[in-house]
């Protein structure tokens, strides 16, 4: 995708588009993925750095969204409010490029090839998104990328071994933005403003959250829906909350290392 003059509306507008007529294969072979391992009472696990902790979060706990994927989101990768100083930006670009780091996370959990393991990176160059799709594979987990491809082979991966995350996946969800990501030119400025891989990975995660429901919901497998109070009522609400965070409760335990089953 290029880079065009215009709106920001306009240029997500036509993001959109592109992902809705490129994507569709990809966007059902991961709502498979994500239905089979749900079904069987797996997990789907989610994880990203920097800003790609945002689809991790829309995608569950949310309005609308039901147990069975499990967000996994280091802070220190993740809390950038704190631009410099102490927890600031550099900090974080830095721990993100740090080889070795995604080990180390996943050894907090027990994952079963059952299970589902979808990275976020716009870039896709970055070593601990690189490695966590490394760590998957290696139990046999199916991995779902969701990265831009051109932004990704634009410049040399920062890995060792010169992969990027979509190397190490069996599904890739191309963000479809350019390498810049923003995506708006302005006359008499020679960078370009206004980033799309937020709204682009944020639709890929509803679009693929609601194609598993309703996958999920045909094969009478679909765990409880989060909704809120103004259209089923409070109590109805407060129901499927606690059920919702029950049922994630019951297969997260099984999940965390040394936790009791």
């Amino acid at each position: 995708m290029s880079v065009a003059a215009g709106s920001w509306i306009g240029s997500a507008r036509t993001l959109l588009e592109r992902i809705e007529a490129t994507q569709h294969e990809a966007i059902e072979g991961a709502s498979d993925l994500c239905a089979d391992a749900i079904a069987a009472d797996g997990l789907v696990h989610l994880f990203g750095t920097g800003h790609s902790r945002i689809p991790v979060e829309e995608m569950f706990p949310r309005y609308g969204s039901y147990p069975g994927f499990h967000p996994i989101v280091e802070l220190s990768m993740t809390f950038h409010t704190e631009v410099v100083g102490a927890n600031g930006q550099r900090q974080a670009m830095f721990i993100e490029r740090t080889e070795g780091l995604a080990e180390t996370i996943l050894a907090n959990f027990e994952l079963r090839p059952v299970d589902v393991m979808m990275v976020f990176s716009a870039s896709g160059r970055s070593a601990v998104p690189i490695e966590m799709a490394m760590g998957a594979r290696r139990p046999g987990l199916q991995v779902v990328a969701v990265t831009s491809v051109e932004q990704s082979l634009a410049e040399e991966s920062s890995h060792s071994s010169g992969t990027r995350l979509l190397d190490h996946a069996d599904v890739v969800l191309d963000l479809c933005t350019p390498a810049a990501d923003a995506m708006v030119a302005l006359d008499g400025l020679p960078t370009p403003v206004g980033p799309g891989s937020t709204v682009a990975a944020v639709a890929l995660v509803n679009e693929i959250k609601v194609r598993t429901a309703r996958l999920l919901l045909a094969r009478g497998a679909l765990p409880p829906v989060l909704t809120s109070a103004a259209v089923v009522g409070r109590e109805e609400s407060s129901r499927l909350f606690d059920e919702a965070y029950g049922e994630y409760a019951r297969r997260l335990a099984r999940t965390l290392r040394g936790a009791a089953h």
